[in-house]
């Protein structure tokens, strides 16, 4: 009986230091700074930060507006005679559009001319008159007063033969108003009244509408602290590109920074700008949403590390992996400001020289030993965007 419990007493010991020397071999298998026995240093990939010349460029949403914009009204009343444009056409500033019945209007000139004819008249007999007064007043021969009224009458006809002139223009100017012209160039729209309806001038409703697409602005919304870098470059000199929104799609014309606000809206925080670009073929109508890139400058001496190198914290703050002295892993916390690209620009936290980690970072520890090996060349440096806010 004695012998039969030895034997399980036995078999508990031997399990029990067969677990204590697999605890002791794998705490013995790493190494001091962590690695597992034999595994030897990670293997990452690697880039050297070096200085670049960066475009810092911002994206912002806009819209397009025509440059110039005319509403067609009649200065005078009448009959609508005849339509002389075809409806989507482009006109000229200058081509006559409508015509008015003008015959009330050329009545009304014959009228000022006639008495602008007979005002006219009458001056050559007062001129002789208030003459011969003068003449005889020197010698006493009419009395003052009567030297006085004939000079005062030959005023009064001088200045009603200066009213006829200007009535006579008033007319002139309302007969040349029965013909409707385009007061810019550009494409018209529909018209919305026929021949035969009755005008009046100065009236609500427009005859039509010429828009000018040739150059045309795009309105954005920049945020006022955003404003300065923009103010900093020679103003209206930045150069702007443009993403059709829809295709994304670049626009290939360049366009040119205008500042048309100089208040900040207090609602939103933003200020408008304005943009103008050649427009030859009229690709661009006036309401659609599109994005501008303005260039605000280049950054000389700018680092750049890759977007897959950076990882993020619950914070939302960004570190990186770097390859420090002796290839010891390091832990670096940075602050990262624009999207170039495929790469973020750095702020602070990592200098020129120095080695970030670009693959193979996912398990590291600080203080681990690494094999670093260089990493694929980065693309070249496209124009620096801000993140989406």
């Amino acid at each position: 009986m004695r012998s039969n419990r030895t034997i399980p007493r036995l078999f508990l010991s031997g399990v029990v230091l067969f677990a204590l020397a697999a605890c002791d071999g794998s705490e013995a298998g790493k190494d001091p700074a962590g690695n597992a026995a034999g595994a030897g240093p990670a293997d990452v990939a690697v880039v050297t930060l070096a200085p670049e010349r960066v475009p810092l460029i911002v994206e912002l949403p806009g819209r397009t507006v025509a440059s110039r914009m005319a509403e067609v009204r009649p200065q005078v009343g009448g009959i609508l005679q005849k339509r002389l444009f075809e409806e989507g056409a482009e006109v000229k500033a200058g081509q006559q559009l409508y015509q008015i019945d003008p015959e009330s209007y050329q009545a009304a000139l014959s009228s000022a001319l006639a008495e602008l004819a007979r005002v006219r008249a009458n001056v050559a007999p007062l001129e002789a008159k208030a003459a011969r007064y003068r003449d005889l007043a020197g010698i006493d021969a009419v009395s003052k007063q009567d030297d006085d009224d004939a000079r005062a009458a030959l005023a009064q006809a001088r200045a009603q033969v200066q009213v006829a002139l200007a009535a006579v223009e008033t007319a002139r100017i309302n007969l040349k108003y029965t013909r409707v012209y385009a007061p810019i160039g550009g494409r018209i729209s529909k018209s919305s009244m026929t021949e035969g309806a009755l005008v009046t001038a100065g009236q609500a409703q427009a005859l039509a509408t010429i828009t000018q697409l040739d150059p045309i602005y795009v309105d954005v919304s920049q945020p006022s602290q955003d404003v300065a870098p923009l103010r900093q470059g020679p103003a209206g000199q930045g150069p702007v590109t443009l993403l059709l929104n829809g295709t994304g799609k670049v626009y290939d014309q360049t366009g040119r920074l205008q500042f048309s606000e100089v208040t900040v809206d207090p609602s939103t925080g933003t200020v408008q700008l304005r943009a103008l670009f050649p427009n030859p073929r009229q690709d661009l109508y006036p309401g659609l949403f599109v994005r501008a890139r303005i260039e605000q400058g280049l950054r000389d001496g700018a680092l750049l590390v890759p977007q897959k190198a950076v990882t993020r914290s619950s914070d939302g703050s960004a570190a990186v992996w770097l390859a420090g002295p002796g290839d010891k892993a390091q832990r670096r916390a940075i602050t990262v400001a624009r999207v170039v690209g495929e790469r973020w620009l750095v702020e602070e936290g990592l200098s020129a020289g120095e080695r970030v980690v670009v693959e193979g970072g996912q398990k590291l520890h600080p203080d681990q030993d690494l094999r670093p090996v260089p990493a694929a060349p980065p693309q070249p440096a496209s124009p620096a965007v801000p993140p989406a806010r």
